[in-house]
């Protein structure tokens, strides 16, 4: 009985392997500032803005000209789901997408604190 008591509190308790660290996101963004900005004064680049994109319809940045693979993607908005899925692998997603992004964000970990961290950047 002690061990199975033991090995529910262990499991039970938070991992930090697997949180979600905001700081560490900043980090991984740097793949993403060469064409895209965050924040209160973010402006459209190669990709458009990046603030609050989570829960912003697709497609839907003013002043972006957007392709049409990526204007008729199969989901409508970028929840949590697709935007990770994005960032690993963009063309798998939306075939068609004008995005050059070929290297992805492949590590799992990697991707998580990089949507940490553009939620934080939220700023309404």
């Amino acid at each position: 009985m002690w061990k199975w008591t033991m090995a529910v509190l262990v499991a039970a308790l938070p991992n930090a392997a697997t949180a979600q660290d905001v700081e560490a996101g900043a980090a991984v963004f740097k793949k993403c500032a060469a064409c895209h900005q965050i924040g209160p004064n973010a402006k459209n680049g190669l990709g458009p803005k990046l603030t609050c994109v989570i829960d912003r319809k697709v497609a839907s940045v003013d002043g972006f000209a957007y392709s049409e693979a990526l204007k008729h993607a199969s989901f409508a908005t970028w929840d949590d789901q697709h935007f990770l899925q994005w960032i690993e692998n963009n063309k798998k997603l939306v075939p068609g997408t004008k995005m050059i992004f070929p290297a992805g964000v492949k590590d799992e970990t990697d991707r998580a604190n990089l949507l940490a961290y553009v939620k934080s950047q939220c700023v309404k």
